[in-house]
């Protein structure tokens, strides 16, 4: 399947100042290669056929009639590669010479782009040379007419997503960049010839600049910047290649090496980005000269990988910063909620599990917020027939480590009660067996929460509410949810976090002992003292469903696409047959478990993906997946 890849490449080709034959021919080895490896848009520097730094050479008639052959000979190399190629001339046009990209196709010249802006300041002269340049008009030269223009967009027929536009080095640098104009015609994917010298501090600046338009204009782009082989009279040119998507960097070239680098950039999740972000509009009022071009969707191996868990950054530094901001939005939700109503207790139902405990160390952090004595909050432990030792002394103990209040209610006498009142047989366990208990504790914490003037602090997860994994009234329901938006995944490391930054070794201890302990609701009896009940053997394992929850819910992709993603991505670690099970329970799931969601407490958004109903995630609670079941039927 195609699933609206392109593949992307920046090139810094060798090249010696003015020698138009050398050029092209370097520029032909690196178009093969780029063709052998499945490359649909292949972008070089400015003036690569001349190279950038032949300054007044560039007035010499011999210098344009050489590079306007090299042009030629290109053209006629390209023929029968159904890859789109940009290259850099000089270009002369009535009375005019200007700084140029032509892009090449399958043995044809789809059209000519003028550089727009031309700097003439500190250590650049082009306006010495170069005019601006002007809307579409028609090249006519030795009986062809060639499109020419700053207001070329080229399109693909087959591929609709796959629309290019064209900016020159310094268009990129102004203000207004000729690329905001092509974005908003529709351009998804810009390529930017430049010859960007390299001073002290400029390549992150330059990073930055690439990644930012990226991420305004919701589009792919390709920056390729000349190399070694220029004139270093008196610049340096680094070959610092780019190609970013969307505020994203999916590959970069090492400085000051000549090379070419390629990435898989994502058309089709660039085009229901556009649509899902409503202030980002086409503009149908702007001019726009559309040259089509035809290329059917390759299929091919993806070099691009995709984060195993996309909610947690693979980065040690950059996970330890998420951490830490994480737990200050959860701790300001729930400080301020609290601030504002006059509330100085908060109760939790503590189970010696992971959710419980970020939920403990949330509310911990924001009574510290408040100057409220930590006592304040009332832990509670609730045992009952599945509760094992190693849950139930983790739970006390990290409460006493963190000086909190501590209550516990053993709930096994009122749940076997309630099982004579509704005549529930204590040997079956099914799900009312399981539901009495977690609605009888619900029911406890929220009496105590009473008697105290204090509110119940929810502790589900954002994974478990995705796939309604979670008793309706039962441990669904609290006064505010500070883990709403917490993915499983993300759990893990913000508990690792609190661990890793304990300020007792005792504390730490516990922490990673909970890591350590199997997820469980602990609603069946333990076997032998141990957890009888994993809830990964259940649902399916909770980074899987973490995959599929981040790209359904924040790109809107197919389950298709995700299965062929996640086929990826987990190969070693989980069998096909496996990851399409768990795909249809987590379709299955998710859209028959809505109702739960349609009627969620309040909690702090704090990434991209939630499903709280009052912003992130409207959906019907009896709408009907066939049409996304229907699709995973057909991966078999």
């Amino acid at each position: 399947m195609f699933d609206g890849f392109v593949r992307a490449a920046a090139a810094s080709p060798d090249l010696k100042v003015a020698d138009c034959t050398f050029n092209t021919q370097k520029i032909e080895e690196v178009m093969q290669e780029a063709y052998r490896q499945h490359v649909s848009v292949l972008v070089f520097p400015e003036l690569c056929i001349t190279g950038y730094t032949c300054s007044d050479l560039f007035l010499q008639e011999s210098l344009q009639k050489a590079a306007w052959e090299s042009l030629l000979q290109l053209e006629k190399s390209s023929s029968g590669m159904k890859m789109v190629t940009a290259v850099g001339l000089p270009v002369a046009y009535e009375g005019s010479l200007y700084n140029a990209a032509a892009v090449l196709y399958d043995g044809a010249i789809l059209g000519i782009v003028p550089k727009t802006h031309i700097p003439n300041y500190s250590e650049f002269y082009e306006a010495r040379h170069f005019a601006s340049g002007m809307p579409y008009t028609v090249l006519k030269t030795e009986g062809r007419e060639i499109p020419f223009g700053t207001d070329l967009l080229f399109c693909c027929r087959q591929i609709p997503e796959l629309r290019i536009g064209i900016e020159i080095c310094e268009d990129l640098w102004v203000p207004l960049p000729p690329g905001t104009k092509l974005a908003l015609s529709g351009a998804t994917l810009l390529a930017n010839l430049s010859a960007s010298d390299e001073v002290v501090g400029k390549a992150s600046y330059r990073r930055d600049l690439v990644k930012s338009q990226s991420a305004r204009l919701i589009c792919g782009y390709i920056y390729a910047d000349a190399g070694e082989g220029e004139s270093t009279t008196d610049m340096i040119f680094a070959g610092h290649d780019l190609i970013c998507e969307n505020g994203t960097v999916l590959a970069e070239s090492k400085r000051f090496e000549n090379g070419m680098i390629a990435a898989d950039l994502d058309v089709r999740k660039l085009s229901t980005e556009r649509i899902r972000t409503t202030t980002w509009q086409r503009r149908q009022d702007l001019s726009m000269h559309e040259i089509e071009f035809d290329m059917q969707p390759a299929e091919y191996k993806l070099t691009r990988r995709f984060a195993k868990h996309p909610f947690v950054p693979d980065d040690a530094g950059d996970r330890a910063h998420r951490c830490e901001e994480i737990f200050t939005m959860q701790a300001v939700g729930l400080k301020t909620r609290l601030a504002h109503i006059g509330c100085r207790h908060a109760v939790i139902g503590i189970s010696g599990g992971l959710d419980s405990t970020l939920a403990l160390l949330v509310t911990v952090r924001a009574f510290d917020m408040l100057g409220l004595d930590r006592s304040n909050i009332i832990a509670v432990t609730m045992p009952c027939f599945g509760t094992t030792d190693r849950t139930y002394n983790n739970a006390c103990e990290l409460v006493r480590r963190l000086g909190a209040g501590f209550r516990e209610v053993n709930i096994s006498e009122a749940v076997k009660l309630h099982f004579r009142d509704i005549g529930q047989d204590p040997e079956k366990h099914d799900v009312t067996y399981e539901n009495c208990q977690a609605r009888e504790r619900t029911q406890v914490i929220m009496d105590i929460a009473n008697m105290n003037g204090g509110i119940v602090v929810g502790t589900g997860d954002l994974s478990e509410l995705a796939l309604g994994w979670a008793t309706y009234n039962g441990d669904h329901m609290s006064m505010y949810g500070v883990n709403a938006s917490i993915p499983k995944t993300l759990v893990r490391h913000l508990v690792r976090y609190a661990a890793d930054t304990a300020d007792s070794s005792e504390l730490r201890e516990i922490l990673l002992d909970i890591l350590d302990t199997p997820v469980s609701p602990e609603l069946i009896p333990p076997k032998d003292g141990v957890i009888s009940q994993q809830t990964e053997d259940i649902v399916g394992p909770y980074e899987l469903h973490d995959f599929f929850l981040y790209y359904m819910l924040r790109f809107g992709m197919p389950p298709g696409k995700i299965y062929r993603m996640a086929l990826q991505t987990f190969e070693g670690d989980y069998s096909r047959e496996t990851i399409l099970k768990w795909l249809r329970t987590f379709y299955r799931r998710f859209f028959a478990q809505q109702f739960k969601r349609s009627c969620l407490p309040d909690g702090p958004k704090v990434g991209t993906v939630t499903v709280s109903p009052r912003g992130d995630w409207r959906m019907p609670s009896d709408a009907c997946a066939a049409v996304w079941l229907k699709e995973i039927d057909e991966l078999n």
